[in-house]
């Protein structure tokens, strides 16, 4: 391919195109930061890598993409880039799965020990002066209900399990024998299974099965003193179900990381409902993660030359790379 394969990168900032063509010898490379450029570069583009991977300029601009062959998604979730358009194509979808599963996985540590141990009552007292002596809880034997068994999932469930938690998988279909979670549960049994634990955490992508899949019903399965912690995609919460059984105290609290809308307004009740961490869709990102994605990409972009699989090669039918 050589100097034929013209390659797109949209988005990141100034530096990002120079970094990725200094790794990969041969090659045309083109920028594009605006809609416009984007549709201009696509015309005679094979490869698109987008790092705008929450934005929906790819569909904009899909028209003038008469030679692309393959598009790198720089992020785990796709549902912005799945458009009508492109999952009716031939053209392969890959993405950045695992470089955000083992920082994920700490951040949900993280929000299990704010809340077993009470740290933002520890903040609010710290800022008021004031002295406020209390127990706390231990997390060892807790039961967790991970929705979701992707590779954040599973990578979230092994640093759980090896902290003395009990995990519970549920994915789209039941399987046995899975080397993490022993067995994975239906999504038909979510209810059933919400009663018996002390945190359920959301991780799935976003598809039709998935929107709302977390509403009135399914908090008010939960037992009282459960935590709600969603690190997946926004959407898959019904938020003002959530502030309302966390205003009735129906739920011991929860921990947001992603919203329907982002930035999550000033007028969302969400700030103010009690109980709830609210977060910057930031619980993957990590101080190199930018390297990591450029790692990815670029690696991909050697096998595509050289005429090998793709790495993280996504179903659009599902929605997700296959497990």
């Amino acid at each position: 391919m050589g100097d034929r394969l013209v390659t797109v990168i949209y988005g990141g900032d100034d530096t990002l195109l120079e970094d990725i063509r200094g790794l990969v010898p041969g090659g045309a490379f083109r920028g594009a930061t605006t809609v416009d450029a984007l549709r201009t570069a696509l015309s005679e583009a094979e490869v698109l890598c987008s790092w705008s991977f929450r934005a929906r300029e790819v569909a904009t601009a899909w028209d003038a993409a008469r030679t692309l062959r393959w598009i790198h998604w720089c992020g785990a979730g796709v549902d912005a880039v799945l458009f009508p358009e492109l999952v009716r194509s031939p053209v392969v979808l890959t993405n950045a799965r695992g470089v955000f599963d083992r920082a994920m996985s700490e951040y949900v540590l993280g929000l299990i020990l704010a809340f077993a141990k009470g740290l933002p009552e520890t903040l609010a007292a710290q800022a008021a002066r004031r002295w406020h002596y209390r127990l706390t809880e231990r997390i060892g034997g807790n039961r967790v209900l991970v929705v979701g068994v992707g590779s954040i999932g599973r990578t979230i469930a092994q640093l759980l399990q090896r902290v003395g938690m009990t995990v519970t998988g549920v994915g789209r279909t039941a399987r046995g024998d899975d080397p993490v979670f022993g067995r994975v549960h239906a999504a038909s049994d979510l209810l059933r299974l919400l009663p018996e634990a002390d945190y359920v955490l959301a991780v799935v992508p976003l598809t039709a099965d998935t929107t709302r899949m977390f509403a009135e019903r399914e908090f008010r399965a939960m037992k009282p003193t459960a935590r709600f912690i969603n690190v997946g995609r926004g959407a898959s919460v019904d938020e003002a179900a959530l502030a309302r059984v966390l205003e009735e105290g129906a739920i011991a609290g929860a921990a947001l990381d992603v919203f329907e809308r982002e930035p999550l307004p000033a007028t969302s009740p969400l700030w103010a409902a009690p109980h709830l961490i609210v977060s910057p869709h930031m619980s993957g990102d990590f101080l190199e993660y930018r390297e990591a994605l450029i790692q990815v990409f670029v690696d991909n972009l050697r096998r595509y030359r050289a005429g090998e699989p793709l790495r993280n090669v996504v179903d659009k039918a599902l929605g997700y790379v296959r497990s």
